[in-house]
């Protein structure tokens, strides 16, 4: 990135890769089914402006109320159909059919109510990746309070009563039918509506971070049109003015402002000023890289503070993980058995050598265990490592896409992360859990230092949020700030939420 004259506030333009020499500056409103860019291209000085900003009323630009009600009016459709599903399925199987009718007339309106009360049409705007999995827990309580609702009040509606089959049945299809049809409506909403245009606007490093972010989200349907420096701005009008003009040219519908470290007054003016041009506003809070996004918001009379939840696992958090640890890898080796001696057995006919592949790792409080994997590559697989360091493609830890060391049979385990199953021992032992940091080989553990060392007071887990985002592509720096972070941040949820994401990527073959 090259440094911008003296004295000027340097705007980045980011150019859309199809065609190569179209920009996205003369780009028409309508173009949102292009797809996003991949890198910054010349940066433009920005014409003189007036030092004040003209203040005018609010208004959201169109394609950004357009996406937002697609959304909405997906998400309530969404809604009504898994509640007429649930009641179409349950009521009649378990007797009494002649009271479906009234009780979706009942339910339906129920639920919208229910849902729009705690935020579950509104919260998709507020966010870049709009995501199911992380409302689950609130679509709980809406069939929870629905079903109940119901119960309790059919007498009243109609004639005749729920009883308990119908209501238990009710509730559990309805919790299990919400999140699947909004994933639905989710994914339906992203192949038809608009692009979101985000302007970036910030200090250069942070801001490419999470311009990186932005390109390599999965369920991101956003792109950065442009990108303000704003460590060049003379004074907060001349980013203020910078900022409206870009966001009129350019038809932007998101402003991302990326702080410098050191706190800023101009940040909360940036932030009103994009509220007045009717932009949303996201801000990335430079803080939380430390304690996380476990907060609670604290009213103190008009004073909001942030309570900040200690760090590490309370005794009982420690219990119930090594629980959900002990029974799930119990289960997982019964149902497995099978498949896993088929997989011992096609290794064996495959190349001479042991099955299972045995290397020390570093493990919770900094102790070295043997993890299991199985093995997928030449019996000497270790030795011939040194020659092929030229080929590396990760950065600080060693991997390659077309290792020659890997047997016929291991690029299939590999690519299903089929050879990390027997870790499921190491985790029945408590060696190692069904989620935590990624657990290091020696030599990687001792480029680890600094605070970033705490990731060694949980347990190492098979997965993680680095396997979530493809532990072949997150450098060891990134990785071991995700570690920390899931420390930070750890819930028994968040522990359900990754593995069911891991799930989501082994079965796309993401990974390597």
């Amino acid at each position: 990135m090259l440094d911008p004259p003296e004295g000027s506030l340097a705007v980045h333009n980011v150019p859309v890769p199809s065609p190569p020499s179209r920009h996205v500056e003369h780009l028409s409103p309508h173009a949102h089914d292009q797809p996003p860019p991949s890198q910054f291209a010349d940066r433009v000085r920005p014409p003189a402006l007036e030092p004040i900003l003209p203040v005018r009323p609010a208004v959201e630009p169109k394609q950004a109320r357009e996406r937002d009600r697609r959304y909405r009016r997906l998400l309530v459709l969404a809604d009504v159909l898994a509640t007429a599903t649930a009641m179409a399925v349950c009521v009649p199987l378990l007797g009494k059919s002649d009271m479906l009718t009234p009780l979706v007339v009942a339910a339906v309106p129920l639920i919208v109510l229910l849902a729009k009360v705690m935020g579950l049409y509104d919260r998709d705007e507020l966010l870049l990746r709009k995501t199911t999995l992380d409302e689950v827990p609130k679509l709980f309580h809406v069939a929870t309070l629905t079903a109940l609702l119901l119960s309790l009040s059919s007498a009243r509606l109609i004639e005749g009563q729920m009883g308990h089959r119908q209501t238990l049945g009710f509730w559990i299809s309805l919790s299990l039918l919400l999140p699947v049809a909004r994933w639905w409506a989710r994914a339906l909403a992203r192949r038809s509506a608009p692009w979101e245009n985000c302007l970036l606007i910030g200090e250069p490093e942070a801001c490419s971070r999470v311009l990186a972010k932005i390109e390599d989200g999965r369920g991101v349907h956003a792109h950065v049109v442009a990108v303000i420096d704003i460590e060049e701005a003379e004074d907060l009008e001349d980013a203020a003015a910078v900022l409206a003009m870009v966001a009129e040219e350019r038809d932007v519908h998101r402003v991302v402002i990326a702080p410098p470290t050191t706190d800023r007054s101009e940040v909360l003016n940036l932030i009103r000023v994009s509220k007045n041009l009717g932009l949303k506003v996201s801000v990335v809070p430079r803080m939380l890289e430390v304690i996380g996004s476990s907060v609670e918001f604290d009213d103190l009379e008009g004073v909001n503070l942030l309570g900040v939840r200690r760090f590490g696992l309370t005794r009982s958090s420690r219990f119930i993980k090594r629980g959900m640890d002990v029974v799930g890898s119990a289960l997982a080796l019964v149902i497995l058995a099978p498949l896993l001696a088929v997989i011992a057995v096609a290794i064996k006919l495959d190349s001479r050598g042991p099955v299972l592949f045995r290397q020390d790792r570093v493990g919770r409080d900094g102790r070295v265990f043997e993890m299991l994997k199985f093995r997928t590559m030449v019996q000497d697989a270790e030795g011939l490592k040194p020659g092929l360091h030229s080929r590396n493609e990760a950065d600080g830890l060693f991997k390659i896409v077309d290792d020659p060391r890997v047997l016929r049979v291991g690029r299939p385990l590999r690519r299903l992360s089929l050879d990390e199953l027997p870790q499921l021992i190491n985790v029945l032992l408590g060696e190692m859990s069904l989620v935590g940091p990624r657990p290091l080989i020696l030599d990687d553990d001792r480029r680890v230092e600094g605070w970033f060392r705490r990731r060694l007071q949980l347990t190492p887990g098979m997965t993680g949020r680095w396997q979530v985002l493809g532990s072949a592509r997150i450098p060891l720096h990134e990785m071991v700030k995700l570690d920390y972070l899931y420390l930070a941040n750890w819930s028994l949820w968040g522990d359900v939420k990754i593995l069911i994401r891991t799930l989501q990527f082994v079965l796309g073959r993401r990974g390597l």
